[in-house]
């Protein structure tokens, strides 16, 4: 079942002296439960088409469509409601709340969404376990390493059962054993969750496990390699 479609996305920056074509006419469609990465050089364009399809950023022209909803049609508050419920994110640098443990930060999410506390506490507590730290919950960022705060991310994003969870180099930061340790809890839960991830990476490891591999140049696709 087809969750998203991108349909002749730009997306432009005015800069002081030249425009700079970060993403240029880039149509792709993602089906559910997809398992994709997208590489490219440094300046490729892929953090951006992360943070367009993300709704952090709008696209120049062109539409992006996530599951029925044209996301150009939405108001700022709407579009706000529509990622809490629609998109997880990963990022590179975990983006933990440090005040707050990894049971917060997790449930964190559900607790705008208004979920019950039974609710809440019942999938924390499902996710930090699938991740391998339900020992954990009661831990501050700070208090973990770096593979465990990106677990830690990982089950935030997932919180809210999202379409699909978007992941920009999420492996960056991390040793070898805490990054193989992550891709195989991250393709664990794509199957179990039927949840599309959307990779933005550099990482070989990470390549290797996806079953689809979109290559950008320019800000062009110039490849779409769907794997058995």
């Amino acid at each position: 079942m087809k969750i998203l479609e991108l349909k002749e996305v730009h997306k432009i920056y005015n800069g002081s002296e030249v425009k700079v074509h970060a993403v240029n006419g880039v149509t792709i469609d993602f089906q559910e439960a997809e398992f994709a990465a997208i590489v490219g050089p440094s300046g490729s364009g892929k953090t951006t088409l992360l943070n367009l399809i993300g709704g952090l950023d709008k696209p120049t022209s062109g539409k992006i469509i996530i599951d029925g909803t044209d996301l150009s049609l939405l108001k700022s508050s709407e579009l706000i409601d529509f990622r809490m419920r629609n998109i997880g994110f990963v990022f590179q640098s975990y983006n933990l709340i440090p005040v707050l443990t990894a049971k917060e930060n997790v449930e964190f999410i559900m607790s705008l969404q208004r979920r019950t506390r039974e609710e809440r506490d019942k999938r924390t507590y499902e996710l930090l376990k699938a991740v391998g730290l339900s020992d954990r919950m009661k831990s501050r960022p700070s208090k973990l390493s770096g593979g465990q705060q990106q677990r830690v991310a990982v089950a935030r994003a997932l919180a809210s059962k999202p379409k699909f969870v978007l992941a920009d180099e999420p492996t960056a930061n991390l040793d070898s054993k805490s990054a193989s340790t992550l891709l195989e809890i991250m393709e664990t839960l794509n199957h179990e969750e039927k949840i599309t991830f959307i990779f933005s990476t550099h990482d070989a490891r990470v390549v290797k496990m996806a079953h689809r591999v979109i290559t950008l140049e320019d800000g062009k696709v110039v490849s779409d390699d769907v794997r058995e």
